[in-house]
């Protein structure tokens, strides 16, 4: 089926709609309208940062196919900084989503994808614009996070059932 085009006088309005549908967590929607401004901009840096997230909102669903998708939006990021602080958001919320899943093993997952995003924190950091602390606040959360599962990570003594 062909997909029909925006026009360029339509994208602010339908931007501001992709930012509506990812507020109320409709983000396959969000990234659905973004892509259709892109059709028409595809410069536009506000869509491919919405893109980006609209995409990591789905991590839970998605797994691998939305961390491949999210990845190849940040090369067409063109502020440096925006690309180590946006690819540290993807390593998070990729941490965040592994740490939903309960499955066997997932905090140590979780734990590698928190420590691949403070290192692009850490590397947005040093290149941030002045009074921007974006990515302290985002490697102070990943530091939380992991301060607070490492419990789950910590092994638990097992006691076999007892067979009466």
């Amino acid at each position: 089926m062909q997909l029909k085009p925006i026009t360029s006088a339509g994208v602010p309005a339908a931007l501001q709609k992709a930012e509506r549908y990812r507020l109320l967590n409709d983000s396959a929607c969000a990234e659905s309208i973004c892509l259709d401004v892109l059709q028409v901009d595809p410069e536009n840096q506000q869509t491919l940062v919405t893109l980006l997230l609209s995409i990591t909102d789905q991590f839970e669903e998605e797994g691998a196919d939305g961390m491949q998708r999210a990845r190849e939006v940040l090369p067409r990021l063109k502020d440096e900084y925006k690309r180590a602080y946006y690819a540290g958001i993807i390593c998070e919320r990729r941490a965040k989503a592994q740490l939903r899943r309960h499955a066997l093993g997932a905090a140590d997952v979780a734990s590698d994808w928190f420590q691949q995003a403070m290192t692009w924190y850490e590397k947005a950091e040093a290149i941030r614009p002045a009074g921007n602390d974006e990515s302290i606040l985002r490697w102070n959360t990943c530091s939380r996070m992991l301060a607070r599962h490492q419990r789950v990570k910590e092994p638990t003594e097992f006691e076999p059932a007892l067979e009466d």
